[in-house]
C-alpha cells in the first residue's frame, strides 16, 4: 500500500481530515488538481497586493459557541494567529445599515429599531434561540456530523435540558418560515430573514430547515467573526504543515479521474497522468455530482444512486469581483464584511457580499489602498466555446459589479486601481465546484442533513467530507465533516478519536487589530523571520517564469516557508541543495517576476541555503 489513507481534494475539509489522521501517525496522501491547497480558501497576488480567492468570512475560532476551527488547531497543537472583527458584519438594507453586534441583545435592540412593530418579538425570538443554542451547542460541545454523532455523547446534556433538545429536534423537518411565523407577522421582516438565509446557506426561509436557522441566527453572535492574520493562506497552509511534518504527502497539480475498485471495494485512485496510488482507506472531499457522475464507474453503482446524486439541486452559481481601490474611497465606519441588499423583495444579481479584509489586516496591501472581494449570484449562461464572447461577457459583468459597489461607495470607480472578475466557469476551473455553485447542493428541506452524502458510504473503505455532506457549506461546517471522516477511520482502526475535553491547551491567538506587516512573524527567531519575509514576496504566479526550466517547485516552497512550514519546504527542495544545481538556481532567481517589477528578485538561493 502507498498510503494508509488517500484524501481526494485539498479543500479545508480534506486538509482537516488529513492533518488529524497524520497527527495520529497514519501515512496520508492528499491529492488535488490545483497547485495550491485550500480549495475556496486561499489567496492570489497582483502587484504585491493580496486577494482572498474565496472564503473570507470565517467563524469557528471563538472561545465559546460552535468553534470547530479552534478545536481542530488545539487537537493538532498547531499555533495560528487570527483577527477578531469588531462586528460580525453589516447589512445594507433599504437604505439603512444594520450592524450585527457580537452581543445578541444589542443586535436585537438594533434590529428592533428597523422593525419597531416587531421589536418585542425580535427580543423574544433571539432570547429563545440563544437559550436553545446555549443548552444544545455550547454547554457540551460535540464536534461531529449528525450521522456520526455517538448517542452516548448526548445523553447527559439531553437529560439536563430535555425540553431544549426536544424543541431543537422538532425543527428537523420544518421550514425556517414556519419557525418565524411563531414570532412575527410583519411581511417585511420575513424578507429580511430571507436575505440572511440566502447569505448563510443560499436558501430562502421557506427552503431552509429550521434546525439550521436556529443555529445560524445566533451562533456567530456567540463566537464572533475572524480573519487569519496575514491572509487566508495561513488556514490551509497550517493544516498542510501538520500533514507534512507528520510524514504525509501533498500531491498537488494531480487530478484523480477514477476510484479504483478491487473485489467490489475501493482500494486506490488513478490520476489523469495514468499513475495509480493505493490505500486501505479513501476520503473523498468533493461534490456529490463528481463522485457519482465521474469518479465511480457505473458498474459499481445502482441506477437509483446515480439518479439521486444527479438530482441534488445546486446552490446558484456565483460571480466574484476582485478589486484594489484608493483607501479614501472606503468610509471610516465601513466594516470588513458588508452585505448589500439591492432588491429586498427577491434574490437577484444586485445582492452582493463585500469583503474588505484590509480594514483589519494592513499586511495585505499598502496603507493608501484597500483590497475588495465582492461575491454574488449569477443567473446568466456562461458558455466558453467562443473565447472572445466569453471575455466580453466578463468585462460587462465587471462593469455591472463596479456599478453595484459605486452605489455603496461613491467614487469607487474613480478610485479603482485594479479589477478582475471570476465567472462561474472560473470558479469551477480552480475549485472543481460544478458550474460555479460555490456551496454545493442546496441545504434545503428534502436534501438536508441525512438526505445528503453521509460520512460513510456503501463501502467500508470510502468516506466523504465537504459541503455535499450532512453539515453543508461554510468553513466551520466542512471542518466538522473532515473531523468526522477522520474519526470514523480512527474508530475503525481502534485508534484514539479526537473528542472535546475541558481545559484543552489553546493554540489560537487573537491578535490586535489592525494587524500590521511588522507583526507578521512575531515569536519566530530573527533568522526565520528574515527568510519568511523574503519568501512572502513571492507572487505565486500561475505561470511562473522562474519555473519554466526547472522541476523545482519554487512557488510551493515559497508558500510553505511563508506560513512556517519548513519541513514541507525542505522536502520540496530535496535534490537542489548540491553545488551542481547552482547555475540552474541562479537562472531561476534571475527570471523572478519581482526582479522585473521591483528590481529585486525573491532570494531563492538564500532561502534554499537556509532550508539546507
Amino acid at each position: 500500500m502507498d498510503f494508509d489513507v488517500i484524501v481526494i481534494g485539498a479543500g479545508i475539509s480534506g486538509l482537516t481530515a488529513g492533518s488529524l489522521l497524520a497527527k495520529r501517525g497514519l501515512k496520508v496522501g492528499i491529492i488535488d488538481k490545483s497547485y495550491n491547497p485550500g480549495g475556496s480558501c486561499g489567496i492570489f497576488k497582483r502587484e504585491n497586493v493580496i486577494f482572498d480567492q474565496g472564503s473570507a468570512m470565517l467563524f469557528g475560532f471563538g472561545e465559546k459557541g460552535f468553534n470547530p476551527h479552534r478545536f481542530v488547531f488545539n487537537c493538532l497543537e498547531e499555533p495560528i494567529d487570527v483577527i477578531k472583527h469588531e462586528l460580525l458584519y453589516c447589512v445594507n438594507y433599504k437604505g439603512k445599515r444594520i450592524k450585527f453586534w457580537p452581543d445578541v441583545d444589542q443586535f436585537a435592540e438594533e434590529l428592533g429599531g428597523i422593525f419597531p412593530s416587531e421589536k418585542d418579538n425580535i427580543k423574544r425570538f433571539y432570547k429563545d434561540l440563544s437559550k436553545l443554542y446555549q443548552h444544545v451547542m455550547v454547554e457540551k460541545p460535540v464536534f461531529s456530523t449528525p450521522d456520526e454523532t455517538d448517542p452516548k455523547a448526548t445523553i447527559k446534556p439531553l437529560l439536563k435540558h430535555p425540553l431544549s433538545y426536544a424543541k431543537f429536534l422538532s425543527f428537523m423537518n420544518k421550514s425556517t418560515k414556519s419557525l418565524l411565523e411563531k414570532y412575527f407577522t410583519d411581511p417585511e421582516i420575513f424578507k429580511f430573514f430571507d436575505k440572511l438565509t440566502s447569505t448563510y446557506c443560499y436558501t430562502t426561509v421557506a427552503e431552509t430547515p429550521a434546525i439550521l436557522a436556529a443555529v445560524m441566527f445566533v451562533d456567530n453572535h456567540f463566537g464572533g467573526s475572524f480573519y487569519p492574520a496575514g491572509s487566508t493562506v495561513f488556514l490551509p497552509g497550517k493544516l498542510e504543515k501538520v500533514i507534512e511534518e507528520n510524514n504525509g504527502r501533498m500531491l498537488m497539480k494531480q487530478e484523480v479521474v477514477r476510484i479504483i475498485f478491487e473485489n467490489n471495494k475501493p482500494t486506490g485512485v488513478e490520476l489523469k497522468s495514468g499513475e495509480k496510488y493505493y490505500a486501505r482507506n479513501i476520503i473523498y472531499s468533493g461534490t456529490v455530482w463528481n463522485l457519482y457522475g465521474k469518479l465511480i464507474e457505473k458498474d459499481y453503482l445502482n441506477p437509483e444512486k446515480i439518479e439521486w446524486a444527479m438530482k441534488q439541486v445546486p446552490t446558484y452559481p456565483s460571480v466574484v469581483l476582485y478589486a484594489y481601490v484608493d483607501a479614501q474611497v472606503i468610509p471610516e465606519d465601513t466594516q470588513p464584511i458588508e452585505m448589500l441588499v439591492g432588491n429586498p423583495d427577491k434574490l437577484d444579481e444586485s445582492e452582493v457580499t463585500v469583503y474588505i479584509p484590509s480594514i483589519d489586516d494592513h499586511s495585505l496591501c499598502g496603507a493608501d489602498g484597500h483590497v475588495i472581494m465582492a461575491i454574488g449570484p449569477s443567473f446568466e449562461s456562461w458558455a466558453t466555446e467562443n473565447e472572445l464572447a466569453y471575455q466580453q461577457k466578463k468585462e460587462i459583468e465587471k462593469i455591472r459589479l463596479l456599478g453595484v459597489l459605486e452605489k455603496r461607495f461613491p467614487g469607487f470607480e474613480n478610485g479603482l486601481r485594479y479589477a478582475e472578475v471570476a465567472s462561474p466557469k472560473t470558479i469551477e476551473r480552480y475549485t472543481n465546484k460544478n458550474d460555479g455553485a460555490v456551496a454545493g447542493p442546496k441545504q434545503m428541506l428534502g436534501q438536508h442533513m441525512f438526505n445528503r452524502m453521509l460520512t460513510k458510504t456503501l463501502w467500508d473503505s470510502l468516506y466523504c467530507c465537504g459541503e455535499s455532506t450532512a453539515m453543508g457549506t461554510g468553513t466551520p461546517t466542512v471542518t466538522i465533516s473532515g473531523l468526522s471522516a477522520a474519526n470514523a477511520i480512527l474508530k475503525k482502526l481502534g485508534l484514539e478519536e479526537f473528542t472535546y475535553r475541558e481545559n484543552m491547551k489553546n493554540y489560537v491567538t487573537i491578535v490586535n487589530k489592525p494587524f500590521e506587516l511588522e507583526n507578521q512573524y512575531v515569536g519566530y527567531l530573527e533568522e526565520e523571520r528574515t527568510i519568511m519575509n523574503e519568501a512572502s514576496r513571492c507572487q505565486y504566479c500561475e505561470y511562473p517564469k522562474c519555473m519554466e526550466k526547472t522541476k523545482l517547485d519554487i512557488r510551493g516552497i515559497m508558500r510553505r516557508v511563508t506560513v512556517g512550514n519548513f519541513v514541507g519546504a525542505r522536502k520540496r527542495a530535496e535534490g537542489y541543495f548540491e553545488a551542481d544545481q547552482a547555475q540552474e538556481l541562479e537562472n531561476c532567481q534571475s527570471t523572478c517576476i519581482q526582479k522585473e517589477k521591483t528590481g529585486s528578485p525573491v532570494e531563492l538561493i538564500s532561502i534554499l541555503k537556509y532550508l539546507k
